[in-house]
């Protein structure tokens, strides 16, 4: 097998037949072999039999049904793991990636790259969404110490290799883009055209990135507890220093009655910091503990 396309279904009843559609046509003139791998990822609505009925009238389309919905990157987990291709092409299932990019991604990788990404030239999300992304790798990028491009996301094509490697990695919380820059290999990017959604809205909302970015900071970084530390430590020098002024203060006999408000303040000050520090430890903790129960990060129940 040539070519594997991998997408993860979400509230995309009528948008899968398109999809299948579009990823014929943009393959036909690459005269190779490929199968089109569709995720259902616990939809509520009637996604899954619009994937049954596509794969029983056409032998490339393997469908795969999660046994509840576990989130985006464990369904393209899923999907990777369906995959047989030497080459995986990871995409989004609501058409705003342009299947017939997937030939102009497929020749750069001919070139001698294992990873081409498809670097969104004009995104067509909200100006809101545009900025928590911008955001959410900004803060990502410097926890991390990677490089992480806002612009960037799951689109692309990927070596057999790269994906072997992906799925040999035991994070408990996936997270495909980061995942993939992990791993190495050599990559580049391709300007590719970015389309609106064809139905529907995203169905990440701010509570959901918040989550989807506190939980990949606590797994591909410690750095947040280097810095409670360094925080630590400044708190520690300051009411050191404070406290040598103020001894020496009282013993030249010009404070003789302790302000209240500085001791209210320091009193305040240093219980958050002991809160929020322990509070960060805390979710370490308790991600490891997740972590230790070594549960499957999907469930697939059934396939065809």
């Amino acid at each position: 097998m040539d070519l594997s396309i991998v997408s993860p279904v979400y509230k995309a009843q009528n948008l899968v037949p398109i999809l299948v559609e579009e990823i014929h046509e943009a393959l036909e003139p690459l005269d190779k072999t490929y199968e089109i791998i569709l995720v259902d990822d616990g939809c509520p609505n009637d996604s899954w039999t619009s994937i049954c009925q596509i794969a029983e009238s056409n032998s490339r389309v393997r469908g795969v049904k999660l046994s509840r919905n576990f989130g985006q990157h464990q369904a393209i987990s899923a999907g990777l793991e369906s995959a047989t291709g030497e080459w995986v092409v990871v995409m989004d299932c609501d058409l705003q990636d342009d299947p017939n990019e997937i030939c102009s991604l497929y020749s750069k990788a001919k070139e001698g790259f294992s990873i081409v990404l498809a670097k969104r030239t004009n995104r067509k999300h909200s100006a809101f969404k545009r900025y928590l992304s911008k955001l959410f790798y900004f803060v990502f990028s410097y926890l991390t110490n990677t490089s992480q491009d806002p612009t960037v996301g799951n689109f692309g094509i990927y070596n057999r290799k790269v994906i072997q490697s992906i799925l040999r990695m035991g994070d408990h919380i996936k997270y495909f883009p980061a995942q993939v820059q992990w791993v190495g290999f050599r990559k580049t990017a391709i300007p590719v055209r970015h389309f609106s959604r064809r139905e529907g809205d995203s169905t990440y909302n701010l509570r959901g990135l918040f989550r989807l970015a506190l939980n990949n900071i606590l797994v591909f970084s410690d750095k947040p507890l280097r810095i409670a530390v360094i925080f630590g430590i400044a708190v520690s020098i300051v009411a050191f220093c404070l406290g040598t002024v103020y001894l020496i203060l009282g013993l030249l006999g010009i404070v003789t009655v302790s302000g209240f408000v500085s001791l209210i303040a320091g009193l305040f000050f240093s219980t958050g910091s002991i809160i929020a520090v322990t509070g960060m430890v805390g979710l370490y903790v308790g991600k490891t503990f997740e972590a230790s129960k070594k549960r499957p990060p999907f469930i697939i129940e059934e396939t065809i």
